[in-house]
């Protein structure tokens, strides 16, 4: 089964970062948060990717080109003229890597990686978000309801930290899940190929006109999530990433 990631975005609110390199090439703990999404579907058996690149593309598919070498053993025969390299990373992965334009939209992206999905059903998600979802629960769901698409739903951690008080002392303070503000779009569907039949074309925002239509027909299932569930649009969430890493216990980390 193959797995869609939009890796095109500009990432304007981490522009610190961004200026230099795309998005999902910023870094957690010394890998791109790129890597980070795609050891979570390759824990689950998922090796097959078509990423979506647009803005600073060349950054990725210059990563993906010389990771198996700068991961790899190689030797170098200077009478032969030769390198080897043995792969040692135990990772298998076979990666398209598909310009969709920069100013191309999400569901546009999406509609230009059709022709990489074949006929069958295929794992849909953001190049900016990490979570320990578990994805052969995802898909069973997703196939024992029949329906086009599947939207992982997820609350969101707070955006800014949860007081408890006792009169006016302080008596707790943390940054939980916003369990009163109900579910949003955690990405992480499930689609089946008739999804692109939604997309205009360039233009059109997967958020938008799709998805709309989809639930309208009855065709978007929600899969809900209470695990964690993490997005990266500002250098305060890279932050909340990167101490989770630094931690040694980081929840979306579930290979060994």
């Amino acid at each position: 089964m193959k797995v869609a990631i939009l890796a095109g975005g500009a990432g304007t609110r981490l522009a610190e970062e961004t200026q230099v390199r795309p998005k999902p090439m910023v870094e957690i703990g010394g890998y791109p948060i790129l890597w980070h999404i795609m050891r979570h579907y390759y824990h689950f058996g998922f090796n097959e990717f078509a990423i979506a690149l647009g803005y600073k593309g060349e950054v990725i598919k210059d990563y993906m080109a010389s990771y198996g070498h700068r991961s790899a053993n190689m030797r170098v025969d200077f009478g032969k003229g030769t390198v080897d390299y043995e792969n040692n990373n135990g990772l298998d992965w076979q990666v398209d890597l598909i310009e969709t334009g920069a100013q191309t939209m999400t569901g546009g992206r999406i509609k230009r990686l059709k022709p990489y999905m074949g006929q069958d059903t295929f794992m849909l998600t953001w190049g900016d978000g990490l979570s320990n979802v578990d994805l052969k629960a995802l898909l069973a769901f997703h196939r024992g309801h029949g329906k086009l698409a599947t939207v992982t739903a997820v609350r969101p951690p707070a955006r800014y930290g949860h007081l408890e008080f006792d009169g006016d002392r302080v008596a707790a303070f943390s940054e939980k899940p916003q369990t009163a503000e109900g579910w949003i779009n955690g990405a992480f569907f499930v689609l089946e190929p008739q999804v692109f039949d939604y997309i205009d074309g360039d233009h059109t925002q997967w958020e938008k006109e799709p998805m709309e239509g989809l639930a309208r027909d009855g065709q978007l299932m929600a899969f809900k999530h209470d695990g964690f569930w993490q997005c990266m649009d500002t250098l305060r969430e890279k932050h909340i990433l990167e101490q989770l890493w630094n931690s040694g216990r980081p929840p979306w980390k579930m290979w060994g």
